[in-house]
């Protein structure tokens, strides 16, 4: 039996992610509907898609409506080109090699500009490809995020160098918010104020401005004000929320889950300890069941006695030190448990839940590491 051949049986892995495609595709009705009909949705499917797998999400959001796509890395464009997907993809991360430059024209994706300098790097290194056609690129404005980006108080004179140089079409200006999530609206309002004060010197100097964006996934949520005609939503595609307050402004369904299956259960008596190091040690008899996932697959090992699975809808707690391929679950309370059960990790089953949120509170961190955090080990499995 061959590795795809393994691969393709997916009902006798050991653990998998499995994606909703109509969780995705509600999600991506719900932006929709926000959204005046001129606006645009640029697709965020960098990071394999926030872990989801970006191949299949980017054509689930393809068909259902979404007409840009967004990557960091010029391998991730190419990774979407070769499946055969065809919308048209923004770079956002930096280029400024002739390799990357040269494979950004071969697999026509559409790079980020930040430098003048970087801007003829390109501009000399198509000149040397034929046949030679002008590049369409994106002008991005650093209003305060302090990283990539042209200062917005030159935004004229970049854009005019830029727009100068042979071979380079400039097909949209915009910026990133670094505080659209938080309560306190200052920063946003200064970085909103600022793109709009360099989109308008850009037009006064003359020129006719191209595709404005600015709003990330709490930018959506802000308000239409934010949306211009292109918006570029990550978090609440994959159905979470960037943060508590925005709740109310989407009906957002989680796509992603993480299930894994049931390889052995064994009772064990008062004073068994369990896992590496003994971190826990049986204060009763009980009975534990090994689910074959662990943190060599991106379950944490920092959540080692302090997460829940969920099993024929029941949570039960997790106990022992989370190990690289397994954990173990304290499965008392569900009677006679067979060996290849399906435990859920994270998602829903029943009306038991466990979401990314869960875990990243746990942890003092962010649902979109959790989601990124799970290994290619894991096969995709899509479903509806």
């Amino acid at each position: 039996m061959d590795r795809q051949s393994i691969d393709l049986d997916w009902e006798r892995q050991r653990a998998w992610v499995e994606i909703d495609r109509a969780a995705l595709r509600h999600n991506v009705r719900q932006i929709q509907a926000l959204l005046a009909p001129a606006t645009k949705i640029m697709a965020v499917v960098k990071a394999d898609a926030y872990g989801h797998g970006a191949i299949e999400v980017a054509r689930t959001l393809v068909a259902a409506g979404v007409e840009w796509l967004a990557v960091a890395t010029v391998p991730e464009g190419i990774e979407l080109r070769s499946a055969g997907i065809v919308a048209p993809i923004l770079v956002f991360g930096a280029i400024d090699t002739e390799i990357q430059i040269r494979a950004i024209v071969q697999w026509d994706l559409q790079p980020t500009i930040y430098t003048i300098a970087q801007a003829t790097i390109i501009s000399k290194t198509i000149a040397q490809l034929v046949p030679s056609t002008p590049l369409k690129v994106h002008l991005k404005l650093d209003t305060g995020m302090s990283r990539l980006g042209a200062n917005w108080q030159e935004a004229v004179a970049v854009y005019r160098e830029v727009d100068s140089l042979p071979l380079m079409a400039i097909d949209s200006l915009y910026s990133h918010l670094a505080t659209a999530d938080d309560l306190d609206p200052t920063v946003m309002e200064l970085q909103i104020d600022r793109f709009e004060r360099a989109s308008a010197a850009i037009k006064a100097a003359g020129y006719t401005l191209p595709i404005l964006h600015l709003a990330n996934s709490a930018g959506i949520l802000v308000g239409k004000r934010l949306h211009y005609q292109l918006v570029r939503p990550g978090l609440i595609l994959y159905g979470l929320y960037p943060a508590p307050q925005f709740e109310s402004a989407i009906d957002l369904r989680p796509v992603l889950s993480v299930k894994a299956r049931i390889t052995q259960v064994r009772d064990i008596t008062a004073g068994t300890g369990v896992s590496y190091g003994y971190r826990f040690i049986a204060d009763r008899d009980c009975q534990i069941a090994v689910a074959e996932i662990g943190y060599a697959d991106g379950v944490p090992r920092r959540l080692t006695d302090r997460m829940q699975a969920i099993v024929r809808g029941q949570l039960v707690p997790q106990i022992g030190t989370i190990t690289m391929d397994r954990m173990m679950l304290d499965v008392t309370q569900i009677p006679d448990l067979q060996v290849g059960e399906v435990v859920t990790i994270l998602g829903a089953d029943g009306t038991s839940q466990i979401g990314a949120d869960d875990w990243a509170k746990e942890l003092g961190t962010i649902s979109w590491e959790i989601l990124c955090g799970f290994k290619p080990r894991l096969p995709r499995i899509s479903t509806n």
